[in-house]
């Protein structure tokens, strides 16, 4: 007898983004320590062994978060694959060390090795959601480079995606804000999400299934968080008023806009080396004679690279730099997040923190 249906299904998931990390570095060899060879397959030295490539799941305790720690933790030793995992300690609620401290022991009891608990502080930029995945995020980064790990796994399910597109929505970020979470992303693709076309039950179904404890963290089913209203108010109310199957519309809403905005963001790199003078600042009549979707992609970019976050960065403040562009009229400088500014000065458009 098989597995459970829903165990099924996370194992499965997880074993086509390890077939496709393994293919990414064989592809490449020497990254992150992986030899050349086919997928999954480490050959043996007479005197020496390469360490087979690392990958970590970022786990909180919650049911999708273990329920992705226990299939990578049967999978990963199928391919060849080392298996850790790393839980993040908020320290926003009390007791916080002794919840991360829990989850570690869990992990460990998976068999996943290295395993580590990584404290942040979390700041204000941005409002307290986006200043926690700030840090979250900084410190999966520094975990993945401490441990040379080639991935890590995150738990984000296709309900997360659709309450994502979503908030993209209501916030008026474009295209790209409703193209949600990809599937590969970060630098050189180190963030994976096996879970994107899985339900939320599917996961919990598979934590019941293995009788793997979970936490259901009380900030998510607290209304002073806007991700929580949605999730138990906004996205009932959607699916009452137009009955089910509005979450797998999200999703496939994402998965289309993704196409759309990577071909735009493609654009709008090419046209960039375009605009620029011999000193790298933006010319104005250049960039007035872009598609505004492309130019406006352009200006997201600079702001980006001169320090605003881009998680914060909303459609309307590029809409204001925008207008600098075509709507000049000896307006003063726009102030973005991060503390970058951006002016017009003779002919040029500087963006830059000050």
């Amino acid at each position: 007898m098989g597995p459970h249906p829903a165990v099924a299904a996370i194992r499965l998931a997880v074993r086509r983004v390890l077939h496709d990390i393994l293919d990414e570095l064989t592809r490449n060899p020497g990254e992150h320590g992986r030899p050349s060879g086919g997928p999954g397959r480490i050959p043996d030295a007479p005197r020496e062994r390469e360490p087979s490539p690392l990958v970590l799941v970022a786990c909180s305790g919650g049911a999708d978060s273990m329920a992705l720690a226990s299939a990578l933790a049967f999978e990963a030793p199928r391919l060849g694959v080392r298996a850790g995992g790393v839980t993040i300690d908020h320290g926003l609620q009390a007791g916080s060390d002794l919840r991360a401290a829990e989850v570690t022991l869990r992990l460990r009891g998976l068999g996943l090795d290295p395993v580590e608990s990584v404290a942040v502080t979390v700041g204000r930029e941005g409002g307290p959601e986006a200043a926690a995945r700030d840090a979250r995020y900084a410190a999966l980064d520094a975990a993945a480079e401490r441990h040379g790990a080639a991935a890590v796994l995150l738990g984000h399910t296709r309900d997360d995606q659709a309450e994502t597109v979503l908030l993209g929505l209501a916030r008026g970020s474009g295209i790209r804000s409703l193209s949600g979470m990809a599937a590969v992303s970060g630098a050189d693709g180190r963030y994976r999400r096996p879970f994107l076309r899985l339900d939320r039950q599917t996961a919990r179904k598979a934590c019941m299934a293995q009788s793997l404890p979970v936490w259901d963290d009380p900030h998510n089913t607290d209304p002073a968080y806007t991700r929580s209203r949605l999730r138990h108010e906004g996205l009932p109310a959607l699916e009452k008023a137009l009955g089910k199957g509005v979450v797998e519309a999200l999703a496939r809403t994402a998965r289309l806009s993704r196409d759309d905005a990577d071909a735009l963001d493609a654009w709008a790199g090419r046209a960039e080396a375009g605009v620029r003078d011999a000193d790298g600042r933006l010319e104005c009549a250049g960039l007035h004679a872009l598609p505004p979707a492309v130019r406006r992609r352009v200006l997201r970019r600079a702001a980006i690279d001169a320090g605003a976050p881009a998680g914060s960065l909303f459609a309307r403040h590029i809409e204001e730099v925008d207008r600098l562009i075509t709507g000049w009229r000896g307006q003063g400088a726009i102030n973005l997040p991060g503390r970058v500014v951006a002016r017009r000065q003779g002919g040029r458009l500087v963006i830059r923190q000050g």
